[in-house]
């Protein structure tokens, strides 16, 4: 996500910070633009500069604009379910950006529905929303204080109307978003303070868990929505391989954490081979770390194909199969008779991992040594990480010799969960780890869910049925 308040380009300047986003969707991207009367938005499918291609920007006009790329969690991947997402209501327009996952989306979309309010995507943003664009009782800031307690788990915000840019983060703080200031005066709000860098923008701090921050003509006012909690909750998924390695996050430079935990893997699994290789891009720093640590020289032996995405995010497992053969080419002659280490951020499903040793085998490497620089995914994400459910995996349905059979290593080793933290230098309670231990700071049911979406679908197919019987009985007239 990324915003603008107060830059006569600011379509432009948000396309740019989107660009420096890309990593964290690649599905659709989207801006929207206002200079106080009109409100235009543009969103499409594909990365920011297939989106905003030829005059696009130039027809976005306005001092004010916000911004997202994306991809799937909640909803599927189409134009209809693409953000910013907007609604003209009352209080005029109001347009949203939404990074994370809500966990009571469904109880809040029953009860919408059934006081009349009708949803034209499948995402839970459209929620938050429909809560804004209701009546104020008393006055626009207490509707934003109002409509945050009532949506629950991980959300930050970015939020445009005619005249405001508004920025916020649940009270757990489960996804980064920071504020950032321009030359000219204008305020800036991204996802990560890479963005900030390529517009030269600097820095001035984290929004934090729970604020809002509301900036129009007259600067910057600050609200805490939740002043009683204390329990933070940041996705360390971010550090590990999320994040952009040139971001800072709580005062933590993303490139530094990731190769003090690669430093961390190094004392924690000492192994005599002859080579450290990591697994583009996400192993780099973690190897290079391991490699300071250890000893053992470095070597960039995969070569990266950088026109194929994040495989990670792909929606399907038939493209992440595809962008796994074509994403990365092997130097045969720098393994071929080598003991290797490789070095990756984590294994989600395994077969990313076993195309990778396999490779390496057959490419002639003596040894193969698999070290990943997390603990175990055993758990789902229900916060905005597109973790499948348990059954799909690898950690939480076999063991460790289970998965090094399976990847065909010679050897197979996590990074500890202390040894995680520690590398952040952070607090273990700063952070969520559910998916590593299951320990959900935000509870969630998901059987509740499920049967609140049975309902949904079987009101759905009875007015299927009574359109289909009412479309046959024209017929018969």
């Amino acid at each position: 996500m990324f915003g603008v308040f107060g830059h006569p380009n600011a379509a432009e300047l948000t396309y740019y910070g989107l660009y420096a986003l890309q990593h964290r969707g690649q599905e659709s991207a989207g801006i929207a633009a206002t200079d106080g009367k009109s409100f235009l938005v543009h969103r499409g499918m594909g990365l920011v500069p297939q989106v905003f291609h030829g005059d696009v920007l130039h027809r976005l006009v306005g001092s004010v604009a916000i911004g997202h790329t994306r991809y799937s969690t909640t909803g599927s991947s189409n134009i209809t379910n693409a953000q910013p997402l907007m609604v003209d209501c009352a209080k005029g327009r109001i347009a949203i950006g939404h990074n994370g996952n809500l966990t009571n989306a469904s109880a809040l979309r029953e009860e919408l529905e059934a006081k009349g309010s009708i949803f034209q995507t499948t995402v839970d943003s459209e929620i938050i929303l429909h809560l804004l664009a209701q009546p104020a009782r008393n006055g626009h800031e207490s509707a934003l204080v109002e409509t945050v307690r009532r949506i629950e788990g991980a959300y930050s915000l970015v939020v445009m109307t005619e005249k405001e840019l508004i920025g916020a983060r649940d009270p757990h703080g489960f996804r980064p978003l920071s504020l950032g200031r321009l030359a000219n005066g204008a305020w800036v709000l991204a996802s990560e303070t890479c963005a900030f860098d390529l517009i030269q923008a600097e820095f001035v701090r984290d929004i934090e868990p729970g604020e809002i921050v509301i900036i129009d003509s007259n600067g910057v006012r600050s609200m805490q929505a939740f002043p009683e909690h204390t329990r933070r909750a940041f996705c360390i998924f971010e550090y590990v391989y999320f994040a952009r390695p040139d971001s800072t996050i709580a005062n933590r430079n993303v490139y530094k954490t990731r190769v003090e935990m690669g430093r961390q893997l190094a004392r924690e699994h000492r192994i005599e081979a002859d080579i450290v290789v990591p697994v583009p891009d996400s192993g780099n720093c973690a190897a290079l770390g391991y490699s300071m640590e250890s000893g053992i020289p470095f070597e960039m032996a995969f070569v990266r194909n950088h026109y194929v995405g994040r495989s990670f995010l792909q929606p399907s497992q038939f493209i992440r199969d595809f962008a796994v053969k074509v994403k990365l080419n092997l130097i045969g002659d720098l393994v071929r008779g080598k003991r290797v280490v490789i070095i990756d951020d984590s294994i989600v499903r395994g077969t990313t991992s076993q195309a990778r040793v396999t490779s390496l085998k057959e490419a002639g490497a003596k040894e193969v040594h698999v070290l990943i620089s997390c603990p175990p995914h055993r758990n789902p994400c229900v916060y905005g990480i597109d973790f499948p459910e348990r059954s799909k995996l690898m950690a939480a349905n076999y063991t460790l010799d289970e998965i090094r059979q399976y990847l065909h290593a010679d050897s197979l080793g996590y990074l500890s969960e202390e040894g995680m933290v520690k590398a952040t230098g952070l607090n273990k309670d700063s952070f969520c780890l559910a998916c590593y231990n299951g320990e959900y700071p935000v509870k969630y049911d998901p059987v509740l869910d499920k049967h609140i979406i049975e309902r949904r679908r079987q009101r759905c197919g009875s007015l299927v049925a009574e359109l289909e019987a009412e479309s046959r009985h024209q017929r018969l007239l």
